[in-house]
């Protein structure tokens, strides 16, 4: 009788496809080693298959989505034990904090932004049809009040006049003030100039001042025309603002962690895991308020996102504070207080420095 051949397995794994060297960082390997211990990829000299390659794409997608699913659980019904687990060393088990709280936070603006855009359609639309039938009425008002409107033109090119001619100051004698008395009188001299002349140019401006068409002058300058974007347009600001709220917050963190790490300097964190648990917190606001959005869309009012603020969310700090630094319920809510105060003060600061920043590159 014939013996069966012993199959050979054509599997990546297999021992006939080891190597003694590691094809990604060359790392020596034993025959033994199924993954390198440096890099963590797979000791196969195998050619890649597309059996192989999609084998990997969804094994990749399951790793993936079991760190998800580990994060959200966790972010959102274990406040502080995520980031005590993750400080102790279960990485893999979660989601990179840094990179998460960039990740839910810009979805939310995406999803806010995309709900806006199709609520301001339906209401285009609607004052679309009632625009149309008050036309014809509106023309003949427009018509009847031209002449008098023609009037109010001359007398408004009259007020604009200089009634006084303006304080001028030459570039070099501003040269020679310090440095902030210098850019608070150039700021106020080419403002007063912008809005005499209305002249948006500034190289043009800059020449009939007979200052230097510099960089630095013409930024300047053009802050008037950002003054006059503002004020026509607020909303889009806004918007160009809460845009950037993401990157505020991921910049404000370690400032904030600064106090943490000083309260609580005896419990031997480091200021990257205090860190760890500020984004954590971050996280969870987010991931909190994309949850309620289509809650609150379909009641019509903010009340989830109300009660998410109000109650939920300092409650949940509490618990995550609890938990994490292990400290009694007292010392726990003197330092939750301590923390909010600060959170409220410096934030008002860091917003107003962040809402200048804007405007000056806007």
């Amino acid at each position: 009788m014939k013996r069966k051949k012993k199959a050979i397995s054509t599997k990546r794994k297999s021992l006939q496809y080891r190597g003694t060297k590691c094809l990604n960082c060359q790392q020596p390997l034993d025959i033994s080693d199924i993954y390198c211990p440096y890099c963590s990829q797979l000791n196969s000299n195998k050619q890649l298959a597309a059996k192989d390659f999609f084998g990997e794409f969804i094994n990749s997608i399951v790793v993936y989505d079991s760190r998800l699913r580990n994060t959200l659980k966790d972010l959102l019904l274990r406040p502080g034990t995520i980031t005590r687990n993750y400080v102790e060393g279960k990485r893999l088990s979660y989601a990179n904090p840094f990179r998460f709280f960039l990740s839910v936070s810009i979805i939310y603006f995406l999803l806010t932004g995309f709900i806006d855009i199709f609520q301001n359609n339906k209401e285009t639309r609607a004052l679309t049809t009632t625009e149309d039938t008050s036309f014809i009425d509106s023309l003949a008002e427009n018509v009847s009040t031209t002449t008098s409107n023609a009037i109010k033109i001359v007398d408004s090119v009259k007020q604009h006049l200089p009634k006084t001619p303006l304080k001028h100051i030459s570039d070099e004698a501003l040269d020679t003030l310090p440095f902030l008395e210098s850019y608070s009188k150039r700021f106020s001299l080419y403002t007063d100039f912008y809005k005499t002349y209305k002249i948006k140019n500034a190289t043009i401006a800059l020449d009939s001042l007979n200052h230097r068409n510099s960089s630095f002058n013409r930024w300047i300058y053009s802050k008037n025309t950002t003054v006059d974007k503002i004020k026509d347009n607020p909303t889009a600001f806004i918007n160009y603002i809460i845009t950037k709220i993401p990157f505020f917050l991921f910049f404000f963190t370690p400032f904030f962690a600064l106090f943490f790490w000083l309260i609580y300097s005896w419990k031997k964190y480091t200021y990257v895991e205090h860190m760890v648990f500020i984004f954590h917190i971050f996280s969870f606001i987010f991931l909190a308020m994309l949850i309620t959005i289509i809650p609150d869309l379909i009641i019509g009012s903010e009340f989830l996102l109300g009660c998410l603020f109000i109650f939920i969310g300092p409650f949940y700090f509490y618990k995550a504070l609890r938990n994490f630094y292990k400290q009694s319920r007292l010392l726990t809510l003197i330092k939750f207080v301590f923390l909010n105060t600060v959170f409220i003060i410096s934030l008002f600061f860091a917003a107003l420095i962040f809402v200048a920043a804007s405007a000056a590159v806007y």
